[in-house]
């Protein structure tokens, strides 16, 4: 009895099922947002349930591949290579602007160490509050700390140049 139980499934199993993707088929949404398509017309119509159709998915393609011989405009190819006197004019032009931006951070470095003056800034007239005065002073400290690694970072910028 057991493998003619068995048999029945396969035969069951092996049956096309329908898919709520094929055109046509109807599914209901029923009160509490419950979607089913296992309702009959008339016990739907008793839950207070909306029928459906079911239709394909909307699939949308992706960007095309690039091929390998559609090289980008501006590739680092021998084509691309610069004359030596231009590469030479723009390093002199990178330095110049780097040493621009040095002398500014110095200047800008220096004139927030005189305003911390280690550490003792002068009150102000609206710092009668001192926690006023020491986040001032803490604010002081960190923008010092900012300027000096910018101040680092220029300089290594520099020393790739040379």
């Amino acid at each position: 009895m057991r493998w003619l139980a068995a048999g029945s499934l396969v035969l069951t199993l092996s049956a096309p099922l329908p898919s709520m993707a094929q055109a046509g088929s109807v599914y209901y949404v029923c009160p509490g947002n419950v979607f089913t398509n296992t309702l009959s017309a008339k016990e739907a119509a008793q839950k207070g349930c909306k029928a459906k159709e079911a239709t394909e998915p909307t699939t949308i393609s992706g960007p095309k591949p690039r091929s390998a011989s559609a090289a980008p405009a501006s590739g680092a190819g021998v084509e691309a290579r610069v004359d030596r006197n231009e590469q030479k004019a723009r390093d002199s032009d990178a330095k110049r602007i780097l040493s621009d931006e040095l002398s500014k951070a110095q200047g800008e470095l220096d004139a927030l160490k005189k305003e911390y003056n280690n550490g003792q800034p002068e009150r102000r007239g609206d710092e009668r509050n001192y926690q006023k005065y020491l986040d001032r002073t803490a604010d002081l400290k960190a923008s010092i700390a900012r300027k000096e690694a910018d101040v680092a970072a220029i300089k290594r910028e520099l020393g790739k140049l040379d």
